[in-house]
């Protein structure tokens, strides 16, 4: 068995690491923002992003530790040669840091043209954000929902461009519990989880149908501005550093698991793609199209979180 295990090894590995994105499309002259780029598939794609082209792409990290921020980009620095890897504060939990961060953002930056909403929490004991939001909910949808909100004019203005949604396989495990969003009634940390993946992969659907807008006497009303969702793979990082068990497993069997780097790619080729120019709404994994769980189709069921996310967070988005 060792033997045989030995040599099925790379052959395993190869599996595990799922599909590379291919494209050789170069950056230059844009600009490039990923939540949560400190860590992770995050930092992972923040490096592959900033090393596309003679005269790179500015690659905007934003998180809520700076220190950890400022690290990861110093040595995606060194390691790339691009010196326009730049750290911002960024704290999905709260939406004064999150309009703060964007009123910064607007009056530095003239242009955007990729937004990669990737900073997520996992598994976490029940809590709530700055502005009473169970935690899951607030940061990975909630959170995501405002930042793109704020800079969506920046991103229609700077055409084309692209909005990418980290969410889950999880999401076929998830349900949007109008009722009871904030888990005051019950909650399970693993479903919570599943829940606000569901809501990225429906947030990104109905996104992706108010950008694309209609067809009027021959002309179209929609942007040059795409939006997509992805499952990166099970990966082994720190996402699942709220669960002692899952923390354990994960370092068991951490050779069964993607790298960051090897979790990055889908992101990458949503960010990248060239034959993804004209391609919106969809949801991809291990750099294809995957599919989506019925949930994920309901486009009443979009429409509606839609219009609560917004009620919850005192915006009018049309």
């Amino acid at each position: 068995v060792p033997v045989l295990l030995f040599v099925a090894a790379p052959y395993i590995r190869r599996y595990v690491a799922g599909g590379r994105c291919k494209s050789t499309a170069r950056l230059e002259g844009k600009v490039v923002l990923i939540t949560g780029a400190n860590t992770g598939i995050g930092k992972a794609t923040a490096r592959d992003l900033a090393q596309r082209g003679k005269c790179s792409a500015r690659v905007i990290i934003a998180c809520r530790d700076i220190a950890k921020g400022e690290a990861a980009a110093s040595e995606i620095r060194a390691e790339t040669g691009n010196q326009q890897v730049i750290v911002k504060k960024l704290d999905l939990a709260d939406t004064k840091s999150i309009r703060e961060f964007a009123e910064k953002f607007l009056a530095e930056e003239k242009e955007l043209h990729v937004l990669i909403n990737n900073a997520g929490v996992m598994l976490c004991p029940y809590s709530k954000t700055a502005d009473g939001f169970e935690m899951h909910l607030g940061v990975n949808h909630l959170g995501h929902f405002l930042l793109t909100f704020l800079l969506l004019e920046c991103l229609k203005q700077s055409a084309p461009a692209r909005i990418v949604n980290v969410s889950s396989l999880a999401h076929h495990g998830g349900r949007i519990r109008f009722h009871d969003l904030h888990g005051e009634k019950s909650y399970n940390r693993g479903l919570a989880y599943c829940h606000s993946k569901l809501a990225n992969v429906l947030f990104t659907r109905e996104l992706a149908r108010r950008l694309q807008g209609k067809f009027v006497l021959y002309f179209s009303t929609g942007t040059k501005v795409t939006a997509n969702a992805l499952h990166p793979g099970s990966v082994y990082s720190d996402l699942v550093r709220h669960s002692f068990v899952m923390t354990w497993l994960w370092k068991i069997f951490s050779f069964f698991l993607k790298t960051p780097c090897e979790g990055a790619q889908t992101s990458i080729y949503c960010a990248v793609a060239e034959e993804l120019d004209s391609v919106t709404g969809q949801y991809f994994s291990d750099c294809q199209p995957a599919y989506v769980s019925p949930r994920g189709r309901d486009d009443e069921t979009a429409k509606k979180l839609w219009s609560v996310s917004c009620e919850l967070l005192g915006i009018q988005w049309d």
